[in-house]
């Protein structure tokens, strides 16, 4: 591709649109209670569409950042972005017939390897045509995929149904339709600079000669040290704690809100709940930032405490919330901390492990995610379906169960430090 006059700033501004369309996986929970009570499926069953999703993300990520240099970021980003809306129209089709078999195999393991593999290609892309403004492109592309929820929960969800007449089968077959577009369309101008590319009036630093890589570790082997384990486990524990809320935030606040303000209607609740989907998602895609940043300021290590330590005392605040305005704002902060450990961690990485460990290191540590992504909304759906004539005691259950893994986790923290692992050998 020709360097001379290619705006990188259209890279920029285009890898964030992609980010953002693929962050509308976030949006989930604007469909859960539609899909239960218009098929009768139980909340598990349900749930497990999301929860396989977001499993092959973290795979299909770490399979995509190993072989980004083998296919390129422009191949991986529209197959990663047109598999995705496939899996918006393969759920159309389980809808269609009645099958949540398909629902998981076509949203959840399609459409979820879809999002891994176009996760991985826009932040290294950007970061490659920014040396100069690394921090701020890159923060800015992993911003989107926070907002996407904002997009789809305000947006095209809105707009697709009610094209759709409230068909859950029209409606996802138009949604995907709408993804598939968009994402390709910002999935084509997702491209490497030219090899020597450096930005007008741009100097590249000298690299210095330093043993920071002495001795050489393998990546096989610093993912066998209790530090990779530890680092891991503070992942997991955070995903799980925040995708309890990004899978059934809207119906827990649909919930609460028809207790709160009894004869509400329907439409009324759904609307309740997607406002609270499009605010939290401002405060996710904001958590990157701001706790990102406060990692640079305090340590990578005391981040993480803090964000575990904080959320142990909202888990227990949220036992007693009756009220569904304190409950929003609860959440928000849920979410900017579940959006702060993914705006620590590859920092987290680089540090102990230095950066020519990075790509294998960061790719495998996203495994957490997935794993996370199983647990955190199969807790809140096993509660919900023991407790289903009890909206209060399952929300009340799973907030017992959040505090639980974050005090874990909080456990976990204290025996990490921020020194590179190659100065334990």
């Amino acid at each position: 591709m020709e360097t001379k006059k290619h705006n990188r700033w259209l890279v920029a501004i285009m890898c964030t649109i992609l980010m953002i369309v693929l962050g509308t996986i976030y949006s989930w929970s604007f469909f859960q209670k539609l899909i239960v009570a218009e098929y009768g499926w139980s909340n598990t069953a349900v749930a497990w569409a999301f929860s396989a999703s977001i499993a092959f993300i973290g795979f299909a990520a770490a399979w995509g950042g190993i072989n980004l240099p083998k296919y390129g970021p422009q191949k991986l980003a529209m197959l990663g972005v047109g598999l995705h809306g496939i899996g918006y129209m393969l759920a159309a089709l389980a809808f269609k017939m009645e099958s949540i078999p398909i629902l998981i195999i076509g949203f959840g393991l399609i459409g979820g390897i879809g999002l891994g593999l176009g996760y991985v290609t826009p932040v290294i892309s950007a970061a490659k045509w920014f040396p100069d403004k690394k921090g701020l492109v890159t923060g800015m592309v992993v911003m989107g995929f926070g907002f996407g929820a904002l997009l789809m929960s305000k947006i095209i969800a809105p707009v697709m149904m009610n094209i759709a007449g409230q068909s859950l089968i029209s409606g996802f077959l138009f949604i995907g339709i709408t993804i598939f577009v968009l994402g390709i369309i910002s999935a084509y101008f997702v491209v490497f600079p030219p090899a020597g590319y450096v930005p007008e009036g741009f100097t590249p630093p000298v690299q210095k000669a330093t043993q920071t890589d002495v001795p050489q570790i393998t990546a096989g082997k610093a993912i066998r040290t209790n530090k990779f384990f530890f680092m891991w486990m503070l992942l997991f524990i955070n995903v799980t704690a925040g995708i309890m809320f990004i899978g059934f935030q809207s119906p827990m606040m649909q919930d609460l809100w028809a207790t709160f303000r009894p004869g509400t209607d329907a439409i009324a609740l759904a609307s309740i709940g997607a406002t609270l989907i499009a605010i939290s998602s401002l405060f996710n895609g904001i958590g990157r930032f701001f706790w990102g940043g406060m990692s640079d300021k305090i340590g990578r290590v005391q981040t993480f405490r803090w964000i575990l330590g904080s959320q142990i005392i909202i888990f227990i605040i949220l036992l007693f919330v009756g009220n569904p305005y304190l409950f929003a704002i609860l959440v928000c902060y849920i979410l900017l901390c579940y959006g702060g450990g993914f705006g620590t961690m590859p920092s987290f990485v680089g540090d102990v492990f230095t950066p020519r460990l990075m790509p294998v290191v960061y790719g495998t540590i996203l495994t957490a995610w997935s794993a996370g992504g199983v647990v955190g909304p199969q807790i809140v759906a096993f509660m919900k379906d023991r407790f289903i004539d009890s909206p209060a005691n399952a929300a009340f259950y799973s907030y017992i169960a959040g505090a639980i893994l974050l005090a874990i986790g909080f456990i976990f923290a204290l025996f990490l430090n921020n020194k590179p692992i190659v100065e334990e050998h």
